[in-house]
């Protein structure tokens, strides 16, 4: 029987996130949550005929090789695993429309997400607040003031370039006037702006020397009614964090390293929670490892699907294999190092489904509700090229 049969091209999304809210999820050393949200595209450049295509910044290799690709962008959200692991936990995906702001979007996932983590009993009063992780292509105080009012935190990239401003002292009594929403200036270019940090770490790593970690307190950015903050009415907020860069002592690659700068909702940071919420930014890389899992070995973008819809279907299915794969580690105990490399079972499942086999043939089938579109490979054409027609 054709899997459309059984699913008449529909997938109850609504009821498959509340089902992923409910497994057992992955948790960081004090017991808490740590959600990471990523962006990664389904490239459709020669599907002239699929809609809502809109424009996805590809990365190359080169120097200037950044080009931008028609395809179907995708928010993914997924709980972040510690020890010596890569694998994750997806717990909720979501195409951008042509027009969506990525940061807005997101938050409103996050949002969703949340509550139904809550719902399910994933987060309860008394525990750790929820950490969620976002790199540079979010304004990072912008989601932390959008979930303000959510058991949350955010931990997110920002520019080296940027300019920070410090907290307003206690006003003085008998001072007249406005009172200033701005003190000075926190140069990220600018060592001779900082004072003394309020809290350091130091590491010793094997491939990266001396790592430090040190947190400066209250700093806020300046906002202005641009950009994100357009549609804000009344005054704009003053959005205090944490500012905490990483410094390393040296590259593998012999290159100069420079500070990532990170900024964190949560103040008063102590050096466990530095140290902590340094692991918990290395280990958002991992949602990488799971795109390429879900690329290279899950065959995610290999059916050359027409209609958004059905890359819909199809994502959601993708991310229900995973689910099982991940559930079902323990049932090998080779299988749990990094889920990109693959191992023990895992890894002949990989190795399986890149030589043809592994997942059925009816990639295509499905996701498209019934109707193949393109190559019954679903991955290659005669030549062995990829093919990306519609």
């Amino acid at each position: 029987m054709h899997l459309r049969h059984r699913l008449g091209g529909r997938v109850d999304v609504a009821r498959l996130r509340r089902a992923l809210a409910t497994v057992p999820l992955p948790r960081a050393a004090d017991g808490r949550l740590v959600l990471a949200a990523d962006l990664t595209c389904w490239l459709r450049p020669s599907a002239h005929t699929s809609s809502q295509r809109t424009l996805c910044l590809t990365y190359g290799r080169g120097k200037d090789q950044h080009i931008p690709v028609p395809g179907w962008p995708y928010s993914v959200v997924c709980a972040l695993e510690t020890g010596r692991s890569s694998w994750t936990a997806p717990l909720d995906a979501l195409r951008l429309a042509p027009g969506d702001d990525a940061a807005t979007v997101t938050a409103g996932q996050m949002r969703e997400l949340v509550e139904r983590l809550i719902t399910a009993g994933q987060w309860k009063d008394g525990d750790p607040d929820i950490l969620i992780v976002v790199d540079a292509g979010h304004e990072v105080p912008r989601p932390a003031f959008l979930l303000k009012d959510l058991p949350v935190q955010v931990l997110g990239r920002m520019r080296s370039d940027r300019v920070l401003r410090r907290a307003v002292p206690c006003r003085e009594p008998g001072v007249r006037g406005r009172p200033p929403r701005h003190d000075g200036e926190f140069v990220f270019g600018d060592p001779t702006t900082w004072n003394p940090p309020d809290a350091q770490t130091v590491t010793q790593t094997r491939p990266y020397g001396t790592a430090t970690a040190r947190a400066w307190d209250r700093l806020h950015p300046r906002l202005t009614h641009r950009s994100a903050w357009t549609a804000q009415l009344g005054v704009l907020p003053v959005i205090e964090g944490t500012v905490i860069p990483l410094q390393v002592e040296y590259l593998p690659s012999g290159a100069t390293p420079k500070p990532v700068w990170l900024w964190w909702s949560g103040t008063d940071a102590t050096e466990a929670d530095v140290d902590l919420l340094r692991q918990a930014f290395l280990r958002r890389f991992d949602i990488e490892h799971t795109f390429r899992l879900f690329k290279q070995t899950l065959g995610w973008t290999c059916p050359k699907i027409r209609t958004p819809e059905a890359a819909d279907r199809w994502t959601w299915l993708i991310l229900t294999v995973f689910t099982q794969l991940r559930l079902a580690r323990p049932l090998d105990d080779q299988s749990q190092g990094m889920p990109a490399e693959g191992v023990g079972w895992a890894a002949a499942e990989a190795t399986a489904r890149r030589s043809g086999g592994g997942l059925p043939a009816l990639v295509v089938e499905v996701a498209a509700g019934g109707q193949a579109a393109g190559s019954t490979s679903g991955c290659v054409n005669r030549t062995g090229l990829p093919s990306d027609r519609a």
